[in-house]
Parts: C-alpha cells; sequence; structure tokens
C-alpha cells in the first residue's frame, strides 16, 4: 500500500509542477522566466528518476539499470538547478561579491558534475558504493549551504520568497539520511516524499511570486 501511495505522490508532482512551470514562463515579470526554466530543469530531470520508480512500484519489479540512469540524470539536473537558483537570487538582489560567489557555486557545480561521470560511482548496480554517494554529495551539499545563507540574507524580507531559504534547508535535511542510510535502511527512502514537498513549496513561491503586480 505504502508504494502505491509513493506512486500516486510521484504522478501527481509529475503532473502538476510542470503546470506551475509553464503558468510561470507566462509571466512577463523579470525573473520569473528564469525561474519558470528552473522548476522545468527540476521535473524534468526528476521524471527520469521518478518514472521508474513508479513502474517498480505498480509492478513490483526493479529495473537497477532504469534507477541508476535516472538517478545519475536527477544528480545532473539538480545541481545545475541550484545554479540557476543563485542566478535568480542575484536577478532578484543586489548580492554583495556577486562575482565570488558565482565562481563557487560554479567551481562546485563543476566538481559534483565531474564526480558523476566517475565509474566508480556504479550507476547501473544495485550495490552501488556508498563512498562515492557521500563524495559526489560533498560539493552538493556546499551549494545547499551556500544557497541557503544567500536566500536567508536576500530574500528573506521578500513576500513570496521570505520562507524559501527554510524550504532548501529542509529538502537537505531530508535528502541526507536517504544518502547515508537508505541502503540499509529502505524505509528512509521515504524521506524523499517530504523532499520533493519542499521543492513544490518552492515552486509555489515562484508561482506566487510570478502573478503578483508587486515585486516587494
Amino acid at each position: 500500500m505504502g508504494q502505491i501511495m509513493e506512486a500516486i505522490f510521484c504522478v501527481a508532482y509529475l503532473v502538476v509542477t510542470p503546470i506551475f512551470g509553464v503558468l510561470i514562463l507566462k509571466s512577463t515579470k523579470r525573473g520569473a522566466r528564469l525561474f519558470a526554466v528552473m522548476t522545468l530543469v527540476l521535473v524534468g530531470g526528476d521524471a527520469f528518476h521518478l518514472i521508474p520508480r513508479i513502474i517498480a512500484a505498480i509492478t513490483g519489479n526493479e529495473n537497477a539499470v532504469a534507477l541508476g540512469f535516472g538517478t545519475l540524470v536527477t544528480s545532473f539536473t539538480m545541481t545545475i538547478f541550484y545554479v540557476l537558483l543563485f542566478y535568480f537570487i542575484c536577478t532578484l538582489s543586489r548580492v554583495q561579491n556577486s562575482n565570488f560567489w558565482r565562481n563557487i557555486i560554479v567551481f562546485l557545480a563543476i566538481t559534483r558534475i565531474v564526480l558523476l561521470c566517475f565509474p566508480q560511482n556504479d550507476w547501473f548496480s544495485e550495490n552501488a558504493p556508498l563512498a562515492w554517494g557521500i563524495y559526489r554529495n560533498i560539493p552538493f551539499v556546499a551549494i545547499g549551504v551556500i544557497i541557503v545563507i544567500l536566500l536567508y540574507k536576500y530574500l528573506s524580507m521578500h513576500k513570496d520568497f521570505k520562507f524559501a531559504w527554510l524550504a532548501v534547508a529542509l529538502s537537505f535535511v531530508f535528502y541526507l539520511p536517504v544518502v547515508l542510510f537508505a541502503k540499509d535502511i529502505p524505509a528512509v527512502g521515504m524521506f524523499m516524499l517530504p523532499k520533493t514537498v519542499c521543492y513544490v513549496w518552492l515552486v509555489i513561491m515562484g508561482y506566487n511570486f510570478s502573478k503578483r503586480k508587486l515585486r516587494r
């Protein structure tokens, strides 16, 4: 029953989230189209990971290759998502030392993408090494910490994005136990559901922003 509920949740996410993305894309507000691209990158990448999980939940048969490939694609697109989120923050606010932060985030993003490409990740195996799951997530978590700090510092007073920092922070709080413990304790994998809810919350913030007449 739990797997079926997870499948229903994932289908709803994959159907509803791109609709928000398209609606945001129609806005002419400064920064809205960038947020729309972020949203579509987010859900487009997640689809590669979630569709095999939906199929596995319905059929009871997991395809390690499909799941591994989906995780690889999602890991790549999530990295791009956070780079775009940095530029979105810069669009809405004058970030001090923005060139410095941009260089740090781009460096961390490239480092993560390079780590994703190492064959030692063993993406298509059911017994992928935990160590490499940790290695490739170190730069990703570093990006997340920087983004949370910047969101709190520059957008916490924004009417639509005052809780954006919290949504991102919580997404990592739910994500890290999955990386560290899901292999030995499969039930921990359910933390991916509230993690996804955090991203939907962020997307809704972007939608409200795109529809509001005043920027602040």
